[in-house]
């Protein structure tokens, strides 16, 4: 099986964010064939057309760990029913200037965690729109909407409940599947493959 490099964003700036925790544990029960590298956004300025004409590092820096991954998952907590300010900033600085979108056809997943009962569903809502809008492939399914408990998630990314864990190792067998279809897909030579029709 062929190695994916896969560059995750994780949507929380807070310490000891829990979709950091989950970050952790998604990268242990990923599959073999996915190897993992997290793009910052802390870092980043707030997104401004001012910039287009001579990206700052930052900038550069990110579009360039977008377009050198295979796929983009993003784990991301829920803000006022949205995206996250910082992750929405770092989505625009990685879609501009314009005519160089870094998210176009860059398999994704979206997965986040919350404390609460609805476990980001908003949030990704939200954000399938956006990436519909870049071009981005999503994983439409399995959903992963992940109600936060302390106790089945240790500090070092195990996961402690065996449901919850099996669930988790599904999502990412299928995140790594996806991947695999949408590369294949839009490799070079894909389309007009077959062999002309003599009828013709």
């Amino acid at each position: 099986m062929p190695t994916y490099q896969i560059g995750y964003f994780v949507g929380s700036l807070t310490t000891g964010s829990i979709n950091r925790t989950l970050s952790e544990a998604l990268v242990k029960l990923a599959p073999e064939g996915l190897e993992f590298n997290e793009i910052p956004i802390g870092g980043l300025p707030l997104y401004s057309g001012d910039y287009d004409a001579d990206y700052p590092a930052e900038g550069r820096a990110l579009k360039e760990a977008i377009e050198t991954a295979d796929g983009i998952l993003f784990i991301s907590p829920e803000y006022n029913r949205s995206i996250p300010g910082a992750l929405k900033n770092a989505i625009d600085w990685g879609s501009r200037p314009w005519g160089t979108n870094s998210f176009a056809r860059k398999p994704t997943g979206i997965i986040g965690a919350s404390p609460g009962g609805i476990g980001t569903a908003v949030m990704q809502s939200s954000m399938r729109s956006v990436l519909s809008f870049l071009d981005a492939p999503q994983l439409n399914s399995p959903e992963a909407y992940i109600s936060f408990r302390p106790e089945v998630f240790g500090n070092d990314g195990e996961v402690k409940d065996e449901s919850t864990r099996d669930f988790l190792r599904h999502y990412m067998d299928e995140y790594g599947a996806f991947v695999q279809r949408v590369l294949a897909a839009n490799a070079p030579g894909h389309i007009g493959d077959e062999e002309p029709d003599s009828r013709k």
